[in-house]
């Protein structure tokens, strides 16, 4: 076990030294390549960190291998008091976190604190799975026979994470993983290695974790994504992302029996039905749509709306989103901020694109700012979108966009556009409704609004793993499955639904009685 000062006082600053990789206990800094690790909101560089190789991966899972057994064999209060103590660590350095996930994900104060709180939930959650961990007793058929039922640890945990929530959708399956009695390998998103990896390697160091049971390599995913998710010595691959990558990692898994914990992509439907209250229905649907520019594979990808309602519901959105704060996300009134980079920007502003060119009406945005134009002001979406000096921008401020007109058939509808962008499409009868809600490929989270006995029947028949009555998308709690179906992942997060993807049962009985066998 770590012994340390630096273990002792982790430092999680922005200024910090991240250029080490986090293996068997040790912060390593070989002469290797690194990657820079950039504000979104800046577009400049301000930490570095190792572009791990597929030596590094191996190196990882040994020593994850190695360390697991005593892990498992340790006292449920022993592993408890560990993953309690990295939860009071992440709360004593709440502000270290807030600005690292402003600086490196462009997560606004509103979006990082929810962030925050999840992560510091679910890791508290994750502290009470040591004594929750269960088994069962059976009756036999044999006389004489007990049956016993126990659960233990997969073994070693590969958690391959993304760049929108890094702090949250990483540690949601390193606590439990680790309370349960596994070891892991973590690689986190190259946007992202801070916040969604070194960072937790040191909270948890310092919280007392033995050595080699967290190891943290950070690279680029098509340099080493292979390897983590190949690897014959991970018992199981959590990773978090789009469907077509989540494919690819899934394939990997299982050709060595690896189960996978995949939570792919999503399109959630937001539906309006014709007894919603316009204005609580347009505060959902822009609270859906426009935490962190949209980056969330949760958030309402298409906004449904009964069609008596429809042109107050694009009238009221419209004004909604020309008044949003677009800024430095590190600013306290800003709400959009910068878009993580410059692909995914191109991406969701070529969505909206051929979705007007398909006959959609362009209420407002669709277009980009930089933060040369916003010259270090938190300034209305409003004033921003109506500026006609500010030209062609290439910035990463993607301002807040309202299509009305649009069909589920157009790219920023029937695509996870992944910005902060509303579709709008018009239904005639409940039956349609659920018909446009259903026609994807996704089914992670959706919404609808509504008389509640109305909207409970309606939302019966979502096919999505989560739907939310007069709610909206973005929902999770530590101790409520999160998945979904379709193509939207294998398996559930959370309580302990998780522990069913982290532990595995064991059948042993006993024959108490000699038994009187055939021959």
């Amino acid at each position: 076990m770590s012994q340390t000062v630096e273990s002792e006082q982790p430092d999680i600053s922005v200024e910090a030294d991240w250029n080490r990789l986090y293996i068997d206990g040790e912060w390593t800094a070989n002469d290797r390549d690194t990657i820079a690790v950039e504000n979104p909101a800046t577009e400049t560089a301000f930490a570095e960190v190792p572009r791990g190789t597929e030596e590094d991966i191996n190196e990882a899972y040994e020593a994850a291998t190695a360390a697991q057994p005593a892990w498992a064999a340790r006292s449920p209060a022993e592993r408890a008091e560990v993953v309690s103590q990295a939860v009071s660590l992440l709360r004593e350095h709440r502000d270290d976190v807030l600005e690292l996930l402003a600086v490196e994900s462009g997560s606004s104060k509103i979006k990082g604190n929810i962030e925050f709180q999840s992560a510091a939930g679910i890791t508290q959650e994750a502290a009470s799975f040591p004594t929750r961990i269960s088994g069962d007793h059976r009756a036999s058929n044999i006389e004489g026979k007990e049956n016993l039922v126990k659960r233990e640890p997969v073994g070693v945990v590969g958690v391959i994470s993304p760049w929108n929530f890094p702090l949250h959708l990483s540690i949601r399956a390193v606590a439990p993983a680790l309370a349960t009695g596994n070891s892991v390998v973590l690689k986190p998103a190259s946007d992202t290695p801070i916040t969604g990896g070194l960072l937790i390697a040191r909270i948890f160091e310092a919280a007392g974790l033995p050595d080699g049971l967290l190891n943290v390599v950070t690279g680029s995913g098509s340099e080493i994504g292979d390897r983590m998710s190949n690897h014959p010595a991970s018992s199981a691959i959590a990773f978090t992302g789009s469907t077509s990558v989540g494919e690819d990692v899934a394939k990997n898994a299982v050709e060595h029996q690896a189960y996978p914990a995949m939570e792919l992509g999503g399109n959630g439907p937001h539906v309006v039905l014709d007894d919603a209250a316009v204005d609580d229905a347009v505060d959902a649907g822009a609270f859906g749509t426009f935490l962190h520019q949209g980056q969330i594979c949760i958030s309402i990808n298409r906004h449904l709306v009964h069609e008596s309602l429809y042109d107050e519901y694009v009238e009221r959105l419209t004004e909604k989103a020309k008044s949003l704060p677009v800024g430095d996300p590190a600013t306290e009134e800003t709400v959009i901020g910068p878009i993580i980079n410059e692909s995914q920007r191109d991406q969701m502003l070529e969505y909206v694109e051929e979705t007007v060119d398909a006959g959609a009406t362009l209420e407002t945005g669709g277009a980009a700012v930089s933060a040369a134009d916003i010259d270090g002001q938190t300034v209305s979406a409003g004033e921003l979108s109506d500026d006609s000096s500010l030209g062609d921008s290439n910035g990463l401020f993607v301002l807040p966009t309202v299509l009305s007109d649009a069909t589920n058939e157009m790219a920023a509808a029937c695509n996870e556009h992944f910005g902060p962008i509303a579709p709008v499409i018009p239904f005639e009868d409940d039956e349609e409704a659920i018909e446009l809600a259903n026609d994807t490929e996704f089914g992670l989270s959706s919404s609808v609004y509504g008389d509640v006995a109305h909207a409970e029947r309606v939302a019966d028949h979502i096919e999505a793993g989560m739907v939310h009555v007069n709610d909206q998308s973005v929902n999770d709690e530590p101790h409520v499955p999160f998945g979904g179906y379709k193509g939207s992942g294998i398996g559930r997060f959370n309580g302990e639904y998780i522990l069913d993807e982290f532990t595995q049962p064991k059948w042993i009985s006993v024959q108490h009685n000699p038994r009187d066998y055939p021959f």
